[in-house]
């Protein structure tokens, strides 16, 4: 039987890649899935996705740097579905450059979406899992949250504030039987890292005791893992899924 089935699963950032990957393996294992993206198209094409292969799902586009559009799509959801019983705070951007060329709206964007916005989405859901006693939110952060990246400044400071907010939301919630996790993926292979030239690719290779990159559902599968009842005595804590990277 899946594991998942009956519960209400809301994931941000999941038009491709990764968030794509969770909110199909999410359907997979029975949750209903509200799939979120920036764009209304993109949210749909996930969700269409999982309503082909028998899924349920449906679609909202919310602006997660944005708490009044946060808010108002949550509470759509509540009405809609009754419930939140799972959260998956994947949404993120990027926008590189070394800090001493990087403009304060650079860091501001990043800061904004990553770090801000799953603020937004953990305040917004939180109540409602407090008052049934249960609920599961997953946040994905990242390697260089762990050890730093060169010209991340911005996204390596969001990813490791996502492992702060995550573990003293955790000591929050854990009260009411809320867990609160981290998923922290090495280099996996989606669009962005498709564009790094064949040199940067090696290098990155040799970093990883693996000797290759993942794919978005290696990160998926911990998500789902973390999810069910099977993670229900596990709260605040970093899964890394990187290959042994950090390691």
């Amino acid at each position: 039987m899946a594991k998942l089935t009956d519960k209400v699963a809301l994931v941000t950032g999941a038009s491709r890649g990764i968030g794509k990957a969770i909110a199909i393996r999410l359907a997979h294992e029975g949750a209903k899935v509200v799939v979120t993206a920036t764009t209304q198209q993109g949210a749909q094409a996930t969700a269409q996705a999982i309503q082909e292969m028998g899924g349920q799902a449906d679609a909202r586009a919310v602006d997660i740097s944005d708490e009044a559009s946060v808010a108002a799509v949550v509470s759509e959801v509540l009405k809609t579905h009754g419930t939140i019983d799972i959260l998956v705070n994947n949404a993120g951007i990027t926008r590189d450059n070394l800090l001493v060329r990087m403009s304060a709206d650079d860091w501001r964007s990043v800061i904004d979406v990553n770090l801000s916005g799953t603020f937004y989405c953990i305040k917004a859901v939180a109540k409602n899992m407090m008052r049934k006693r249960t609920g599961k939110i997953i946040n994905i952060t990242s390697v260089v949250g762990q050890i730093g990246n060169a010209g991340q400044a911005n996204y390596s400071a969001a990813k490791a504030g996502l492992i702060g907010m995550t573990k003293s939301v955790a000591k929050e919630l854990a009260g009411r039987n809320v867990q609160v996790n981290c998923v922290a993926p090495g280099y996996i292979q989606t669009d962005m890292t498709a564009d790094l030239p064949d040199g940067a690719k090696e290098k990155l290779l040799e970093a990883i005791p693996a000797g290759k990159m993942g794919d978005p559902e290696d990160v998926a599968g911990v998500v789902a893992f973390l999810a069910s009842s099977d993670a229900d005595y596990i709260t605040g804590q970093v899964i890394n899924a990187d290959g042994g990277m950090v390691m």
